[in-house]
């Protein structure tokens, strides 16, 4: 699904307790380490998907297969 404009969507979801302390935990590393503090580990996941998403092989396979099918419009 694609939206047809950049507008922002809001998500809900719900974290298993675990990987929201791993959250916390991370985000409490990150502001010692960066000396910049993280107030909400939630605002961490945005990043951190599109990290995952510009960093991960099988989707850029995908991406580049579908480029190159796709007929050029000129």
């Amino acid at each position: 699904m694609r939206a047809s404009d950049d507008k922002p969507v809001k998500v809900a979801l719900e974290l298993p307790a675990s990987l929201h302390r791993d959250l916390v935990d991370y985000a409490e590393r990150l502001s010692r380490e960066t000396g910049r503090l993280v107030s909400d580990p939630l605002k961490l996941i945005v990043p951190m998907l599109e990290r995952f998403i510009a960093t991960d092989r099988g989707i850029s396979r995908i991406r580049r297969s579908s480029s190159e099918a796709a007929p050029s419009k000129s």
